[in-house]
């Protein structure tokens, strides 16, 4: 009677012993899962960029060319982030959003070291309505997403989103708007220059914010020759974009509205005429484009950085001198290769679980036994 006790509780001790192995083996394969997919991964996919190269012009470094090559500023271009809001963003979506950014943007900027960050409008999705408190509440949250060390430079354009279209907005939301960013329409460093342009106050219907806005481009454009946007420049539609991250194809051919999908055609004509850029990158589609105006002008719509827009986000890495510029495109992991993982890792997980039950090799011997049946018939 005792040796038959004793066995009884030697077989339970090997049967917790076996199962709390299995908990064990379990909870490091969930960890393990959970780090690649929410840390690893954006080191694995962002560590492939890499810095566009210069041309070395014809004859540099030559005896009738002693010249030293320019310093070139490496600038990181991102756009419409749609932070959450108070009304429209549930809790949920907002944890999953913001930590995605997050660990993209810290990745990148720890991996590519950037001198400059420029964030091309739409910072926010609810900016426009926002009460004080809510903004105060978004603000915070974007520089926890959003912080940088101190010799990195961060720029931001005013989107719709952020102060509302040219019949929402008002003083109070540009300055609020501007309190947060620096507000300066100019922008140099290494001999380069970038203007800042609230492509949503150029209406041209002569408004109070229109005015000073056209005014301040005025007085310095006699002198510039780069600018930024965030409302792309005039074209009729996305007909002539390609790429993975261009428009889908039932959107391509819809026509832009003009001062709503993008600038009007004077107002397009008038920034070419007065700013004579050489490069513009501009926001709002959420798509990708190229486009080139009047003149050779290349213009680059960066889409979005949120994975609530896109299934593929992506930044623009750009290398720029006074004289030139090379661009890159640098993607983001695919939402939908995250999910995949996720399910793959669950359903290996589950046959893990299932197996020392009995529950899985039952099927497989029965259908063996069903096999040998029809063998020997």
């Amino acid at each position: 009677m005792a040796s038959s006790q004793l066995g009884a509780r030697g077989q339970c001790l090997r049967l917790l012993k076996t199962r709390g192995f299995l908990l064990l083996k379990l909870s490091a394969a969930i960890l393990a899962v959970l780090l690649f997919c929410e840390f690893l991964i954006y080191y694995l996919v962002i560590f492939r960029c890499s810095w566009p190269e210069l041309k070395t012009p014809e004859g540099a470094g030559t005896l009738g060319a002693p010249k030293a090559p320019e310093p070139v500023l490496r600038a990181m271009f991102l756009a419409d982030t749609h932070l959450l809001g108070a009304v429209r963003g549930h809790w949920l979506d907002k944890l999953r959003r913001e930590w995605q950014m997050e660990r993209a943007f810290q990745t990148a900027v720890w991996l590519l070291q950037p001198e400059v960050v420029f964030i091309l409008g739409d910072i926010f999705d609810e900016g426009k309505w926002s009460s004080p408190e809510a903004w105060a509440d978004d603000v915070g949250r974007f520089w926890k997403v959003f912080r940088h060390p101190p010799h990195v430079q961060l720029r931001a354009v005013a989107g719709n989103h952020d102060i509302g279209f040219h019949y929402q907005m008002d003083t109070y939301r540009i300055k609020r708007f501007e309190k947060v960013f620096n507000p300066e329409r100019l922008f140099s460093w290494k001999g380069i220059n970038f203007v800042m342009v609230n492509s949503v106050a150029l209406e041209g219907d002569g408004c109070d914010i229109c005015s000073r806005a056209e005014a301040e481009l005025l007085e310095i454009s006699h002198w510039l020759n780069c600018s930024r946007e965030h409302f792309p420049l005039y074209r009729r539609n996305d007909a002539n974009c390609s790429g993975e991250d261009a428009a889908p194809p039932d959107e391509k051919y819809t026509p832009f509205k003009e001062r709503y999908d993008v600038l009007s055609w004077e107002v397009s004509r008038k920034l070419l005429w007065w700013l004579r850029p050489r490069l513009i990158l501009s926001g709002h589609t959420h798509s990708a484009c190229e486009v080139q105006h009047r003149a050779g002008v290349l213009e680059v719509s960066v889409p979005s950085f949120s994975w609530r827009n896109r299934n593929n986000p992506s930044f623009i890495m750009g290398s720029i001198t006074p004289m030139d510029y090379a661009l890159a495109k640098c993607y983001l992991p695919r939402e939908d290769m995250v999910l995949t993982t996720y399910c793959v890792a669950a359903g290996c997980l589950m046959l893990i679980t299932l197996i020392p039950t009995g529950l899985v090799s039952a099927p497989f011997h029965f259908g063996q036994r069903v096999l040998r049946k029809f063998k020997t018939m």
